[in-house]
């Protein structure tokens, strides 16, 4: 790719923040790391509903609100737009914004086709704006001790990774009225599987490096949405490492797990990707546990490299060509079944 047609300058702190889609996960997930994090400044906040989002303001002490996306991106008193939209709009708000000269922290998955997150990254190259992605798993402290681990080579060399998550249904997916839209193919870009199963695939890219190839088998086994609902794949690291993964998200009660196993040639580490279960590392001659807490506001850390990213001081773990990544993946993995 040949150079960036702008250069972008950072941004004098504090970088101040539009929100577009303040839902459910600006709540505590992501909403307020926004105004607690140091050298940030949560200062407008976009939802179609006026009422919501007038709620949202108030509790959360912003000063201005919108019901148009393009309101708030044009709004001089904001720096950088998140997206926190679902994934069908992702691709369309993103590139509104860096067209605007406006960096953007998008939520994951990236897009609802990886064509899409190329798309995306394509606007932000000719643009020189800054695409980040909340794959916020890269800088939370429990992930970072996996990589610690993996990197000393306490377990050696790589040899295979294995995943089982299984979930029982949602009450809301037999409901036609209710279903939530990540069930919904045309809004999330599949299932389940699209929405949560990025999460494991993107942290693993994060660990072991690139995945180079994928294939799996889909079905729907509970008859509850139209998306798949239960989904097994197989794939390979650049390294030459391989892995396995099945995802079961009509699955009873109890079988509930959420697990991932990293085998290497001198031992293994085992972890979960969202219930933050104790991390096991076993080798001939030693096993040790460690722990590690929820954090209050889970993107806060993040997010913090995000903001320093855009302040010229470092690089956020999670861009666009890192989460495009997943999202090729996840397309290998339900469209290039294996036979």
């Amino acid at each position: 790719m040949h150079a960036p047609s702008i250069s972008f300058k950072p941004i004098a702190a504090p970088v101040r923040w539009g929100i577009i889609g303040c839902g459910d996960v600006c709540e505590l997930k992501s909403g307020p790391a926004f105004y607690k994090a140091e050298g940030s400044l949560l200062a407008a906040v976009m939802r179609r509903d006026a009422a919501k989002v007038e709620d949202f303001a108030r509790r959360h002490h912003v000063a201005r609100r919108y019901t148009a996306a393009a309101a708030l991106i044009a709004d001089p008193g904001v720096d950088a737009v998140y997206i926190a939209t679902p994934p069908s709009s992702h691709a369309a708000y993103a590139i509104d914004a860096m067209r605007a000269g406006k960096p953007v922290y998008v939520e994951k998955p990236m897009a609802t086709a990886y064509i899409e997150c190329e798309e995306m990254n394509r606007v932000s190259h000719e643009t020189g704006i800054p695409l980040l992605v909340a794959y916020y798993r890269r800088s939370l402290p429990y992930f970072l001790k996996i990589k610690e681990i993996l990197d000393s080579g306490e377990i050696g060399k790589t040899i295979a990774v294995s995943i089982r998550f299984h979930a029982p249904a949602h009450p809301t997916d037999s409901d036609a009225q209710k279903q939530p839209w990540r069930v919904r193919p045309e809004i999330a870009g599949a299932g389940y599987f699209y929405d949560m199963a990025c999460h494991t695939l993107d942290i693993l890219d994060f660990l072991l490096g690139e995945i180079t190839g994928a294939c799996g088998q889909t079905t729907n086994r509970a008859g509850l949405y139209a998306a798949e609902d239960t989904v097994t794949a197989s794939f390979r690291f650049a390294s030459g490492a391989v892995g396995c993964g099945q995802w079961a998200y009509a699955a009873p009660a109890i079988a509930n797990c959420d697990e991932v196993e990293i085998t290497g040639s001198g031992g293994r580490v085992r972890f979960a990707t969202f219930s933050f279960a104790p991390i096991l590392v076993q080798t001939a001659h030693s096993q040790a546990a460690y722990n590690f807490p929820r954090p209050q506001h889970i993107q806060q850390p993040m997010i913090e490299t995000v903001i320093a990213q855009l302040c010229g001081r470092e690089k956020s773990p999670s861009d666009g060509i890192s989460a495009a990544r997943t999202n090729w993946v996840m397309d290998q993995i339900l469209k290039h079944t294996g036979s």
